[in-house]
C-alpha cells in the first residue's frame, strides 16, 4: 500500500482522481459528523456553500443544518454550529444533516470523484483504517484540511499519521496523537477567552481516539455526496 499527503490550502488546480482519499478534519467538521451519526442521524449531506445548503434544506425532509464559516463561527440561521459538543446533546434520530463548513466539506467536494472517499477524524480513525484495508486499497491519499497561514494543521497530520501507522500494521499509542491535537495551533485556541466560539468540550471530544467503530465513507447518491453510518456506533 502506497501513501501520499496533500494539503487543501496549497492546492491550486484540480487534482487527479485518486484511488482512495481520506479527507481529515479533526477540528471540527468530521468530529461533529461522527458524533451526529452516533446520535442517530440518518445521513450527512456535505455541501460547499451556504446557498447550496439552504436550497437542499428546502427540499430534504427531516433535515437540520450544521455549519461554520472560516475561523469557527456558526452560520447565522443554521440549527447548529460546527460543534461536536452540541451534537452530543441533541436528539438526531432519523434526521438528515446538511453540513457546510470552511474546510472539511470543501475537501470532500474537491475529491468527490475518487474511487473511495472517506471523511475522517480521530473518533473513527481505526475504523477508517479497517475499512480501507478491507476494500483492498493500493494507494491512499490523506488530505490535510486544517493547515492555514496561521495554523500548523498538526491536528489533522496527527490523524493521518495514526491511520497510516495502523495500515502499516503498527500498534501506536493513541494518546500521543490526541496530545498533538491539543498542542496544535488550532487546538490551543479552544477554551480561551479570545475564542468564545471554540469550547473546550469540542476539543476534548475531538481527542477521543477510536471512540466509534464505524468509518464515514462519502458516496454519491442522486448527484450529491452523502455520508451514512455503515454500522452501529461503538
Amino acid at each position: 500500500m502506497r501513501f501520499s499527503r496533500l494539503y487543501l490550502n496549497r492546492l491550486q488546480n484540480q487534482p487527479a482522481h485518486e484511488d482512495t482519499v481520506v479527507v481529515i478534519d479533526v477540528l471540527r467538521s468530521f468530529t461533529t459528523a461522527a458524533v451526529a451519526l452516533a446520535r442517530g442521524a440518518r445521513a450527512i449531506y456535505p455541501v460547499d456553500g451556504i446557498g447550496v445548503a439552504m436550497q437542499l434544506l428546502a427540499t430534504l425532509p427531516d433535515s437540520l443544518s450544521v455549519g461554520a464559516v472560516a475561523g469557527g463561527d456558526p452560520v447565522s440561521g443554521f440549527d447548529f454550529g460546527n460543534s461536536p459538543a452540541a451534537m452530543e446533546q441533541a436528539d438526531l434520530r432519523g434526521k438528515n444533516i446538511v453540513m457546510s463548513t470552511a474546510t472539511g466539506v470543501r475537501g470532500l467536494q474537491r475529491f468527490s470523484r475518487a474511487r473511495a472517499l472517506y471523511a475522517a477524524s480521530l473518533l473513527c480513525a481505526r475504523a477508517t483504517a479497517d475499512a480501507i484495508r478491507a476494500a483492498g486499497a493500493d494507494e491512499v491519499c490523506f488530505v490535510i484540511t486544517g493547515e492555514w497561514v496561521d495554523r500548523d494543521g498538526d491536528e489533522d497530520i496527527a490523524c493521518a499519521d495514526y491511520i497510516e501507522a495502523l495500515l502499516c500494521g503498527e500498534t501506536p499509542s493513541p494518546e500521543s496523537f490526541a496530545r498533538r491535537v491539543r498542542d496544535s495551533d488550532f487546538g490551543r485556541r479552544f477554551g480561551t477567552a479570545a475564542h468564545p466560539r471554540l469550547p473546550v468540550a469540542d476539543l476534548e471530544l475531538a481527542c477521543r481516539v477510536d471512540r466509534y467503530s464505524f468509518a464515514m465513507p462519502a458516496r454519491r447518491d442522486g448527484g450529491r455526496l452523502v455520508i451514512r453510518c455503515p454500522g452501529p456506533a461503538g
